[in-house]
């Protein structure tokens, strides 16, 4: 019998050195809401999505780029000489079909190069808008996996625990999970997966953005499947795999 993968959560991306990432896929998560704005593009059309660290990277990449977007918030306000936000309702299907996306946000991006500097194989981003996508294609690998939540300048965050706890009992079957974190956030999901809604409107992050007026945002970024695309990183970009 074939020795199962295994699978592990990191909670915060203080914690991502604790793992090793060798020949693994990261799922970079971060739900409120740079992940499921980077599937919901991709779904309505965007040619990539290029996840940068820095403001000057995306301002440069900006005017480089023929067809290109630049977004970027802090504290929930477009930051100053980039054109759009982090909301995914910025990036219907008429608006960004066949354009690129250049993104920087405070966490998932930061992650998403940590991941690659620790030497991962693969980067897949993740939110509950692909969830199934998410799990069919890790089901499917037969290569470790790491969940990474972006968390919030290296707290731990509810919204990403939750997501990672629903992938977690979709594709546990596939893996060995030898993990606290693991077990910790699918029990934490199954707690609350009928009552999602009801339990985020809780979390800090929540009542961050809300203050901001994103309430839509933020009940987008609790759906599943309405953006069930995969993006995956490659050669610098994000694009559907």
């Amino acid at each position: 019998m074939n020795k199962k993968p295994t699978l592990f959560t990191s909670l915060s991306p203080a914690l991502l050195h604790l793992f090793d990432l060798t020949d693994s896929i990261v799922v970079i998560i971060d739900v409120f809401r740079a992940t499921s704005t980077i599937a919901t593009a991709l779904y309505n059309g965007a040619a990539r999505v290029i996840p940068v660290s820095g403001v000057d990277e995306c301002k440069k990449l900006g005017n480089e780029l023929a067809g290109c977007i630049t977004a970027g918030e802090r504290e929930g306000k477009v930051i100053e000489g980039l054109q759009y936000g982090n909301s995914p309702a910025e990036y219907p299907r008429e608006f960004i079909q066949g354009k690129t996306l250049v993104l920087t946000t405070t966490n998932g991006t930061r992650l998403l190069h940590m991941a690659l500097e620790k030497g991962c194989s693969e980067v897949i981003t993740g939110s509950f808008p692909n969830l199934s996508a998410v799990c069919d294609y890790l089901m499917n690998q037969e290569k470790n996996i790491i969940l990474g939540c972006s968390a919030w300048k290296d707290k731990v965050n509810l919204e990403d625990t939750l997501f990672a706890g629903a992938v977690i009992n979709r594709v546990k079957e596939h893996f060995t999970i030898h993990d606290d974190s693991s077990l910790m956030a699918e029990e934490m999901y199954m707690l609350h997966k009928d009552n999602l809604s009801e339990l985020i409107q809780h979390t800090t992050h929540w009542h961050r953005l809300a203050a901001y007026g994103l309430h839509k945002d933020l009940h987008y970024c609790i759906s599943i499947d309405v953006a069930n695309v995969l993006p995956v990183y490659k050669n610098g970009n994000l694009v559907i795999g």
